[in-house]
């Protein structure tokens, strides 16, 4: 089993690795096989299903897919050039995506919303279709976005998530046992063993990217420290980060502050970056967009505030991070559509929680430790979004998952990596919540939060 470092931390754009990002790769995907196939279309159409359906105007799936149909990609986006786009499809009723005649396209007419049954493979699954100029059909795919921006199509996600296509990899662990079991048998640590892997892939120096990766999230956070006003969507809600920032900021130095403020630190980094991923902003999928937050905020609070931290260790973080994500995915999963907000936040923080522990000298067996301590104190956690909106309570909720993650470390360096429940079974365990939550509770706006609480 195999997971890039840069698969689990994306550059993307928000409110949504798998209502946002997902959509519009999907899109993208979709134009590349028009591109080289031996006709010309005419005109395209979108249906949505599941939760895109159901939350997919809060999440901007809408705006998401027919930027992607215009040929606009997470990694590179423009705010500024977006929304003059989407100006002219909406006048135009028409795409113009590079390498393509101008294909006809109305967002009103030819982007729809199926709130019935969900496909079947997928909570979160899309039907993109091209036409002739008599309006028949003359390709057609469908995609699932999973999770943290992945997206497969029906016959990829049928060929099982076992698949794994490329080079042999030196530590092919797929669960956390194995992970301990070759560390031990190798003598390396768990990010050791994981930049081996990402050598074996073709990735020779993860640090430069890495280090790009880390810019991304520490900008992040400084935007959304400045950030006032309120909130894109409709529910008014009001940015909070950066008046919190600065009453932390008055405060510091006097001495009267009392010990548990450094949560008010730690939350206050990760609702910073949260806040940037409900407005639209640039953000790193950690490994989803729902749960961008805790990681960073896990780091900017150790580099800012731990003594001895530097950032000559961020390899470290990341690579120990990447491995825990990577088998929450493989296992379980990371899709607040498919197992609720536990697969999101759950999983980031038990990711920042492992990277936290690694890079203040735990073991293999402390790290995983840490990863268990953290996840298992989110399971359950529904994703009950009110309006669709990943504002309330995704927000705090990442705040409160950043410094879930930082006393889990801190509990598994206290002790000496034995433990009662292995992180495989608190994974599994995860994995049969997911699939016995009702449908209400996943990210479709139909339950919990979303419906008890007054949201216009």
């Amino acid at each position: 089993m195999f997971l890039s470092v840069f698969d689990v931390f994306k550059i993307g754009v928000g409110p949504s690795s798998s209502h946002t990002m997902g959509p519009m790769v999907a899109a993208a995907r979709f134009l590349d096989g028009l591109r080289e196939a031996p006709f010309r279309a005419h005109g395209l159409r979108a249906t949505l299903h599941g939760s895109l359906a159901f939350t997919g105007v809060g999440h901007a799936t809408d705006r998401a897919v027919i930027l992607g149909f215009a040929g606009f990609r997470p990694a590179d986006y423009d705010a500024e050039e977006a929304e003059a786009a989407l100006a002219a499809i909406h006048a135009e009723k028409r795409v113009t995506p590079e390498g393509l005649a101008p294909l006809a396209f109305d967002p009103e007419r030819d982007l729809v919303f199926d709130r019935s049954a969900p496909l079947p493979g997928h909570a979160n699954g899309l039907v993109l279709a091209a036409r002739d100029a008599q309006g028949d059909t003359i390709r057609q795919e469908t995609y699932y976005s999973i999770g943290g921006g992945f997206v497969v199509t029906a016959a990829e996600l049928a060929a099982g998530k076992a698949t794994d296509e490329g080079p042999a990899i030196p530590y092919p662990f797929k669960t956390a046992a194995e992970m301990l079991e070759m560390a031990a048998a190798s003598g390396l640590t768990i990010a050791q063993m994981k930049a081996r892997n990402e050598a074996a892939r073709g990735t020779a120096d993860v640090k430069p990217g890495i280090m790009r990766i880390w810019q991304v999230m520490s900008d992040c956070i400084d935007r959304g420290l400045t950030g006032h006003g309120e909130l894109p969507g409709g529910l008014r809600v009001k940015r909070r980060a950066g008046a919190i920032h600065e009453a932390l900021q008055a405060e510091r130095g006097k001495n009267l502050a009392p010990p548990h403020v450094v949560n008010d630190w730690i939350s206050a980094y990760a609702m910073a970056v949260n806040e940037e991923n409900a407005a639209g902003g640039q953000v790193v999928t950690a490994p989803t967009n729902g749960a961008a937050g805790v990681v960073p905020a896990v780091i900017r609070y150790w580099l800012g505030h731990v003594p001895g931290a530097s950032e000559a260790r961020l390899t470290d973080f990341f690579l120990t991070a990447a491995a825990i994500g990577g088998l929450v995915k493989f296992n379980a999963s990371i899709s607040g559509a498919e197992a609720g907000c536990q697969a999101e936040v759950g999983s980031a923080s038990a990711m920042a929680a492992a990277g936290l522990c690694a890079v203040m000298g735990g073991t293999p067996e402390q790290i995983e430790n840490a990863a268990e301590i953290a996840l298992e104190h989110h399971l359950g956690m529904t994703c009950d979004p009110i309006r669709g909106l990943v504002q309330v309570p995704c927000i705090e909720r990442n705040g409160l998952g950043a410094v879930k993650a930082v006393s889990a470390a801190s509990l598994a360096l206290r002790g000496d990596g034995t433990h009662f429940v292995p992180l495989d079974s608190a994974i599994e365990t995860m994995r049969q919540v997911g699939v016995d939550m009702h449908e209400k509770y996943k990210e479709t706006a139909l339950g919990g939060l979303a419906v008890n609480v007054p949201n216009c």
